[in-house]
């Protein structure tokens, strides 16, 4: 890939991060105004919706095999109906910019999991890593000891969090054999109906107050649904395919500052210097934890390795 493309690849994950950051802002303001568990039902069907018009234009659908179907669907369950059903209660219930920050330990959850149930090796780098994000932890609920108590929000979206880490697994399984636009489409417009289903139960008159709100909620709520959680998707997919999975992940780490920022703006939250220091010790224990920073030393070290071997010769 040359450096130009390169360059544009890095400038549309930057955008797409700041969009996903904006993005919990906008659902926030969302879950205020209209009932939380049919908007969010509505709002990834419309993100399956506008994934599924990207994969039929560029072509790119198929039959699943029963593997694949039970893979996808399982990453539906945990993926959509669990976490983004989650999310939209928690945020009811406490500010995007903390909830930003929980979901910042979504990839060393992940990696976490990754050694638990798929056999990835605990090397001593990773321990380090998950250390420094526990560390983050303290430092967001206030750097003390005695403010180490958490909110039914805040579990919440650990919950949240943590579903979404099972389902990367099976997402993961999925596309070995799957295009991932495929599989996102799947569990958007599958998952999307299961949470109907359940916002028929828990908010029986959620359709018809999805009609009560002014032209800005709903334009916030095109924006959320088809652009944020539709659009950006397939690019951050499409991105994995170009520039590698590793390389993809640590724009992640964007993701909670920009919520933050977008907080401070929009929603007039206080953003308090102890969650910025929180912040740092979570990007740097996902950098070690996820395995990125040994992958660098290891690159590094063969390339010392065989420069000198080189030498010799």
């Amino acid at each position: 890939m040359n450096q130009k493309r390169l360059f544009l690849n890095y400038g549309l994950l930057v955008f797409v991060t700041a969009l996903w950051g904006l993005n919990m802002v906008m659902i926030k303001v969302l879950v205020e105004v209209l009932p939380p568990q049919t908007m969010t039902a509505f709002r990834i069907m419309m993100a399956g919706i506008t994934a599924l018009i990207l994969i039929v234009l560029g072509k790119s659908f198929r039959r699943l095999s029963k593997r694949e179907w039970l893979y996808t669907l399982l990453g539906m369950l945990f993926s959509v109906i669990l976490h983004h059903g989650l999310i939209a209660v928690g945020l009811t219930m406490i500010d995007a910019s903390n909830a930003s920050l929980i979901l910042a330990l979504v990839p060393l959850t992940t990696a976490v999991l990754a050694v638990l149930f798929l056999g990835e090796q605990l090397t001593k780098l990773r321990t380090i890593g998950f250390i420094l994000a526990l560390i983050g932890v303290f430092f967001i609920k206030g750097g003390s000891i005695s403010n180490i108590q958490f909110s039914q929000g805040e579990i919440i979206i650990f919950i949240a969090l943590l579903v979404q880490a099972i389902s990367f697994i099976f997402v993961k399984k999925a596309t070995a054999t799957l295009d991932s636009k495929q599989v996102t489409t799947i569990m958007y417009l599958v998952g999307s109906i299961g949470l109907l289903i359940i916002s028929f139960i828990t908010e029986p008159k959620g359709v018809s107050e999805m009609g009560s709100a002014n032209i800005y909620i709903y334009l916030l709520f095109i924006l959320s649904g088809v652009v944020a959680t539709g659009v950006g998707y397939i690019v951050f997919n499409a991105s994995i395919q170009q520039i590698g999975a590793g390389k993809t992940a640590i724009f992640n780490n964007f993701v909670p500052f920009f919520g933050l920022v977008f907080s401070a703006i929009f929603l007039n939250e206080t953003i308090k210097s102890s969650q910025l220091i929180g912040f740092l010790f979570i990007v740097a224990g996902v950098l070690f934890g996820t395995g990125y920073i040994e992958k660098k030393w290891a690159k590094k070290h063969n390339r010392v390795n065989n420069t000198s071997k080189k030498s010799i010769v």
